[in-house]
């Protein structure tokens, strides 16, 4: 199942706060990048993102999640209707996350 660009739209509506926040549609879901760096994606309409130590750290208790079959385990957001929360957590993980490689 594809996810919709109505929660596309509403993910990336509680993130504007941070400014640099981009998404690259992939074969009916969304990658989502901060800074250039991807923090994770929209995959079936779940918002779900990589699992770094400040994410499990936001969020000890949640669910861990395959994107698609055969992809490494993501973290699900469940807390996506609080905008403060989302931006801190995005912004927590910016710094563990590996940077945008360069194109030649």
């Amino acid at each position: 199942m594809a996810s919709s660009k109505d929660y596309l739209d509403f993910i990336l509506e509680q993130l504007s706060a941070l400014g640099d926040i981009t998404h690259r549609a992939m074969m009916g879901e969304y990658i989502i990048y901060y800074r250039g760096r991807i923090v994770g994606g929209i995959y079936d309409d779940r918002f779900l993102v990589k699992q770094t130590a400040a994410a499990e750290r936001l969020m000890p208790d949640a669910p861990r999640e395959l994107p698609y079959e055969g992809a490494k385990e993501m973290l699900l957001v469940e807390n996506v209707d609080d905008r403060d929360f989302l931006c801190g957590l995005i912004e927590a993980m910016c710094g563990e996350l590996p940077e945008p490689r360069k194109k030649k």
